[in-house]
């Protein structure tokens, strides 16, 4: 079951997710459809936008409803070895 605590070590295909990023004004709500080391794949009102895990501010929002931010420069890594790593309690 992904919760918020965890949602780092779960896979983020098939989630709701607002995309920010201030320093190319980017705002973007979609679905998760793919995701790299560098990357998350975005489909938005069928189209797919392809945006950069580095300098932008991901909001997932969890089957329960509720909504997580994560800072993107944290996820930049695989998607398999996100799983595995260990990070900093906040």
């Amino acid at each position: 079951m992904i919760t918020s605590k965890n949602l780092v070590h779960h896979e983020f295909i098939g989630l709701k997710v607002h995309a920010i990023n201030k320093n190319s004004s980017l705002n973007l709500k979609g679905t998760v459809i793919d995701e790299t080391k560098n990357t998350i794949n975005i489909e938005e009102k069928g189209t797919e936008k392809l945006i950069p895990k580095k300098g932008t501010l991901f909001v997932f929002e969890l089957p329960n409803g509720e909504k997580v931010e994560i800072d993107g420069n944290i996820l930049s890594v695989r998607p398999e070895d996100r799983i595995k790593k260990r990070f900093k309690k906040i």
